[in-house]
């Protein structure tokens, strides 16, 4: 059996990554409670089902903090099961529920809407390291599908998996970075008027950053300490490392390095590329 758990605040998408696992032929189960995840996985092998996809959320309550032991037993059992935890900043959170109306589903008649999604944020901190991690701040349904979509295309058990994931600082930072690198300092295609609408992925950007030696130098230098400690990583053990490049706007500098990098690192482990910018337009 193949089983994708996901957990995460509210309105940061769960429900659109079960509806893809679903339209991908999983069997889905939403808000289930942590106690009754054993009981289900092992009521599905008995019935041969294949793929599973389950979300688990605050409105499990306290019973969250069980999952870790949960996941525990079901390796023991020899089910491989992988864990994608969505999140988003505050503001993203205030904006969602402000447009759809919705109301949160920890919110109680004396708590705001940010107090609630403070109480989720802490109930949830306990688990939320535990598998791959994506902010989807910014996001737009459709990319934010296909970020899915490449996480489930991950084989389990695989070793780890690298993340290029290029941004711009004035969105601001991702959550979901494990090193970010800050490429401000480089020249800037944003200033020449024929380069400024084109992004890092157009060859006239490649060609103007490729030309400029102080950008060269920045790649290499990032593709070295990555690399380096590229090992350390591997020991400890993780399924996903996310290196963020930021740039201003997230559309020339930083997406020609992650782009770049990607194609360096191709060979030494599983690479996926992401431009948080570029999906958010």
């Amino acid at each position: 059996m193949e089983l994708i758990l996901i957990s995460g605040l509210s309105g940061s998408g769960k429900s659109v990554a079960l509806n893809l696992l679903e339209d991908a032929g999983y069997y889905c189960v939403d808000n289930l409670p942590v106690v009754m995840l054993t009981v289900l996985v092992r009521m599905l092998q008995g019935e041969n089902t294949e793929k599973v996809a389950v979300a688990i959320d605050g409105r499990s309550g306290h019973g969250i903090e069980l999952l870790p032991a949960k996941l525990k037993t079901l390796s023991e059992d020899g089910v491989r099961h992988t864990f994608l935890f969505l999140y988003a900043h505050t503001e993203t959170l205030l904006k969602r529920y402000s447009e759809s109306r919705r109301r949160h589903p920890l919110a109680t008649p004396d708590q705001s809407l940010e107090e609630a999604i403070r109480a989720e944020r802490a109930l949830l901190d306990p688990i939320a390291d535990l598998g791959h991690r994506i902010d989807t701040s910014g996001l737009k349904a459709n990319a934010l599908r296909e970020w899915v979509r490449q996480f489930i295309e991950a084989e389990p058990g695989q070793g780890l998996t690298l993340m290029f994931e290029s941004f711009g600082f004035k969105h601001g930072l991702p959550l979901d970075a494990d090193l970010v690198f800050d490429v401000r300092c480089l020249p800037n295609p944003h200033y020449d008027a024929e380069l400024r609408p084109l992004t890092g992925k157009d060859q006239p950007v490649i060609d103007f950053l490729e030309n400029e030696p102080e950008v060269r130098r920045m790649r290499d230098d990032i593709a070295h300490f990555v690399a380096t400690w590229l090992p350390c990583y591997i020991r400890d053990n993780r399924n996903y490392l996310t290196v963020a490049i930021g740039c201003t706007g997230g559309q020339h500098r930083s997406v020609f390095i992650a782009e770049w990098l990607s194609r360096e690192f191709s060979q030494r482990a599983r690479v996926l590329v992401r431009h948080r910018t570029l999906a958010g337009s």
